[in-house]
């Protein structure tokens, strides 16, 4: 990753509600994703065709969702 494609506007989703939540940037290149409360921790870096495939997967129902406790 280059200089000019690092994320520079973190965005948090409109239904997200009180501080547990992701931030999500975007370049030409790339989707960052980073945990809210630890904005100077680690980022996941996708390429656009990454996040895209990851998004059609889920919206297909593809992506089987398992949750911390269940």
């Amino acid at each position: 990753m280059s200089a000019d494609e690092a994320p520079v506007t973190w965005r948090k989703s409109s239904f997200s509600q009180g501080g547990d939540c992701v931030e999500m940037s975007y370049t030409s290149m790339h989707v960052f994703v980073r945990d809210s409360k630890n904005p100077d921790g680690n980022m996941l870096a996708f390429t656009r065709a990454e996040w895209s495939a990851f998004i059609e997967d889920i919206k297909s129902g593809g992506a089987n969702r398992t949750w911390a406790g269940d």
